[in-house]
């Protein structure tokens, strides 16, 4: 299973690095580093299963921690299959705090930092992620810019809606649609799923795991779920990614993970087809919103 951002293939089970620098809640302040040594093995271990595809940001950090840091330090040099996936837009001080969003000029030091810590001399994907910009075009032009000086070589959007997809294609080509979505988790999102089908756009949902009731305990879609993965052996959390995969051939997942046992069931769930019945179970449970 794979699709093409632009000119790269990938593997559609791919691998978050959000949650690598620390245990716990991701940029929670407080939060305990993960261990290095463990770290660096679980990436290893990701691209030895035949992940190709590595979602990072340099605002993905701990106290001691980086992702990015850990990456090149774990995979450089690079195999050449491998595609790295960077976001900028979103910034935090050193001390974990958050920063506006940055603006249009800010956007080349955004690059060029995660340039650095991740020893390229060009990021394979770039996303800008947005919050409460209603116009990206500026935004998105000052990226496209640095794609043709070659520090970028394709672009993508993070967190957005459907009419900044129109707004940054009339700008330059969008490859990927990064959103937060899942089964049960804004189903709302199924009409943008669609649009980036029918766009030949990659849609790749973060918080693929996440369900709908993820913070307020169980609920009709989590039963649904526990069913099906207990009739076929598996986990929940394979369930949920193999019903993601299901959505369309050109739907990626980006689950991460610290534990090495846990990336292998992510990679796993890949080979997981669901039968007709279990789609339709649970489209219903996702539609429902648990």
């Amino acid at each position: 299973m794979t699709w093409r951002l632009g000119d790269l293939t990938v593997n559609r089970v791919g691998f978050g690095a959000m949650r690598l620098p620390q245990r716990g809640t991701a940029f929670d302040r407080r939060a305990e580093p993960r261990d290095r040594g463990q770290a660096i093995e679980v990436l290893r271990k990701a691209v030895e299963l035949g992940v190709n595809h590595v979602d990072t940001a340099a605002f993905y950090f701990s106290a001691t921690r980086s992702a990015n840091e850990l990456i090149n330090s774990a995979l450089a040099p690079y195999p050449e299959d491998l595609v790295i996936v960077t976001k900028v837009g979103p910034g935090r001080t050193p001390q974990g705090e958050w920063l506006p969003l940055a603006t249009p000029e800010q956007l080349k030091g955004q690059v060029e930092e995660n340039l650095r810590q991740l020893g390229r001399d060009h990021l394979d994907v770039v996303n800008l992620r947005i919050s409460g910009l209603d116009d990206l075009s500026e935004h998105f032009g000052r990226l496209a810019e640095l794609q043709r000086d070659g520090l970028v070589r394709h672009l993508g959007l993070s967190n957005v809606k459907p009419h900044h997809l129109d707004q940054a294609q009339r700008v330059a080509e969008v490859v990927c649609v990064q959103n937060s979505y899942g089964l049960g988790h804004h189903p709302e999102q199924d009409d943008f799923v669609g649009v980036c089908r029918e766009r030949g756009i990659a849609y790749v949902p973060f918080f693929a795991l996440a369900g709908a009731n993820q913070e307020a305990g169980t609920s009709a879609e989590d039963d649904v779920v526990t069913e099906i993965a207990h009739a076929r052996g598996a986990t929940p959390a394979q369930i949920r990614l193999a019903w993601t995969l299901a959505r369309g051939p050109h739907v990626l997942v980006i689950p991460g993970t610290g534990d090495p046992a846990h990336l292998r069931q992510n990679v796993e769930a890949g080979e997981i087809g669901l039968t007709a019945d279990e789609l339709t179970r649970l489209d219903a449970a996702h539609l429902s919103g648990g």
